[in-house]
């Protein structure tokens, strides 16, 4: 997995640290070398081994899942499960990516050159829910292309060399930069909108935020982090976006634009219940 690349160059990069600076070191050949010595020598030439050998387990466990889950036809509650797992690593794994900046030299590698500003580098590093936003949606988009295309086609097969986590993320490393996009084309809307108020009103008039919108009379301010299923998150993020229903159930792999408003509608009573606990 490329996260697992920027791993070992981080890891390489402090192991230089613990390397000899070049002085020269005291002889004292009559000393007994030390046992540690010779098991540290004997076990370099087995870390390429098993690394190899992880990887092997790795993915005949992924493959035994892939099977399992084909029996069901990807559906039911143990793909369910899969899929939250899936969700959790996804949306973790590109925080970190962001928070390091290490997103936009993975993607340019794949030919999106998104060409960051220091100020939007800045506010990835420091922002954790656009973090969260940025996540959330670009996984929510590489769901349903992942199970079409790895597991209903086959495309993810033991012999490629990857896991499936590591195939899941080179799905959201496509989706990724159309995210990013529309981030900045939203930021540059709203920043174009302030500009057209000062140059009319004395005091810009604030605008109604979309969560406002969302909840009618109750405007809160939501926080994604506090709600607790994948699903639900990623629902809700997209309404806040200006998806429309039948978007989010073809981005979340729903069967009916029912199954989105029950989601909805569950989300927007529990809101409720916590605006009216917060008033008592």
């Amino acid at each position: 997995m490329q996260g697992d690349d920027a791993g070992e160059q981080f890891a390489a990069a402090r192991a230089r640290d613990l390397q000899p600076t070049g002085q020269p070191a005291r002889s004292d050949l009559g000393a007994p070398v030390p046992a540690e010595v010779f098991r540290a020598k004997e076990s370099r030439p087995d870390r390429k081994a098993r690394r190899l050998q992880e990887s092997i387990d790795r993915r005949l466990a992924d493959q035994r899942i892939v099977q399992l889950l084909a029996e069901n036809g990807f559906e039911g509650s143990q793909y369910d499960r899969f899929v939250d797992e899936l969700i959790r690593y996804g949306i973790a794994v590109l925080k970190a990516w962001m928070h390091s900046g290490y997103i936009f030299r993975l993607v340019a590698q794949r030919g999106y050159g998104l060409n960051p500003h220091e100020l939007e580098l800045e506010e990835l590093h420091l922002n954790n829910d656009l973090r969260e936003e940025l996540a959330t949606m670009t996984v929510a988009r590489a769901l349903p292309r992942f199970r079409q295309q790895a597991l209903v086609e086959g495309g993810w097969r033991f012999e490629g060399g990857a896991s499936i986590t590591t195939y899941f993320m080179g799905a959201c490393a496509y989706d990724f930069p159309n995210e990013f996009r529309r981030w900045r084309a939203s930021e540059e809307r709203q920043s174009r909108a302030l500009r057209r108020e000062k140059a009319v009103y004395e005091d810009p008039i604030r605008t109604l935020s979309v969560a406002d919108e969302v909840l009618g009379q109750l405007r809160v301010m939501i926080d994604l982090e506090d709600i607790d299923d994948p699903r639900t998150r990623a629902a809700v993020a997209m309404v806040i976006d200006g998806y429309s229903q039948e978007e989010i159930r073809e981005a979340l792999d729903a069967k009916t634009v029912r199954a989105v408003e029950g989601l909805i509608y569950r989300w927007r009573t529990k809101a409720k219940q916590g605006e009216r606990d917060q008033r008592d």
